[in-house]
């Protein structure tokens, strides 16, 4: 097992990769290189930061990190945008936005604990 699938935070951000997915399934096929697509590639970008930075050194991780958490922020005007273009219920809005803003928080508790 790789230090990084011991993170809570790692298995945070595959479990919202996993219900992006699912939320993304059913919009409009003529999203899926627009706005679907970009959506699921943050999504997964967050896990992949993490994992890959992992592997590095302290300084370098801490920047795969504040990598991973842009990519949190960058999910947060496509949800707006899908929920303004209809795609999406505020609930659903409400509780993705709550699920990236804790997400990114997570993160940055774990580039905190990093020593330089």
């Amino acid at each position: 097992m790789f230090y990084f699938e011991k993170l809570n935070v790692y298995q945070a951000s595959l479990d919202l990769v996993n219900n992006i997915y699912v939320l993304t399934e059913f919009w409009p096929k003529s999203e899926m290189f627009g706005l679907t697509g970009q959506i699921r590639r943050a999504a997964v970008s967050i896990s992949l930061n993490i994992a890959e930075g992992s592997g590095r050194t302290k300084k370098d991780f801490r920047h795969f990190l504040d990598i991973a958490r842009s990519s949190c922020q960058e999910c947060i005007p496509l949800l707006e945008i899908a929920k303004r273009r209809g795609f999406i219920k505020i609930s659903e809005f409400e509780k993705f936005y709550m699920a990236f803003t804790s997400l990114a928080r997570q993160i940055s508790a774990l580039k905190r604990s990093i020593n330089p």
